[in-house]
């Protein structure tokens, strides 16, 4: 295989797995913090009906990504293109990345929720992107040594 069809394969195994991650992380987002502990809505800037609203639509991205993902692993799977470490590494990415962005663009930034409604929420921000962020040194980690392995060989 050359290795500009290396690269596309890489890419696309990459591709996937992020998108896989960040409809994984926000499905078990929107099932555990919004029905489950019921902490919040997607968002909490209007009524409750509102809220649930905007959590059907956030139910229904989460499963357009998981769905994409899912549709490019096939075809990875079918060209036997599929590289298992860099598709986990962007999982975790993915799904790092979502968390991140939810906690400092969704919480902090724009405001239409916070992770719990407290009065030390400082706690409850500081594990959510602490974990984010090892999520994604985590997954870069993976992506990396599978592409320098590669090189080596």
């Amino acid at each position: 295989m050359n290795t500009k069809k290396e690269h596309s394969y890489s890419s696309r195994n990459i591709l996937s797995g992020i998108l896989f991650g960040i409809g994984f992380a926000a499905f078990v987002d929107e099932v555990v913090f919004h029905q489950l502990l019921r902490w919040h809505h997607f968002y909490d800037r209007s009524t409750t009906e509102i809220g649930l609203i905007s959590d059907g639509l956030f139910h229904a991205f989460s499963w357009f990504a998981t769905i994409g993902g899912l549709f490019l692993l096939a075809d990875l799977r079918r060209r036997h293109a599929f590289i298992k470490k860099i598709w986990w590494g962007s999982i975790l990415l993915g799904a790092g990345g979502f968390q991140l962005y939810d906690g400092t663009i969704q919480h902090k930034w724009m405001k239409i929720h916070q992770i719990r409604y407290v009065d030390n929420v400082f706690v409850y921000d500081l594990v959510w992107n602490i974990a984010a962020i090892m999520m994604m040194i985590a997954g870069l980690t993976f992506i990396l040594s599978s592409k320098r392995r590669k090189a080596a060989s």
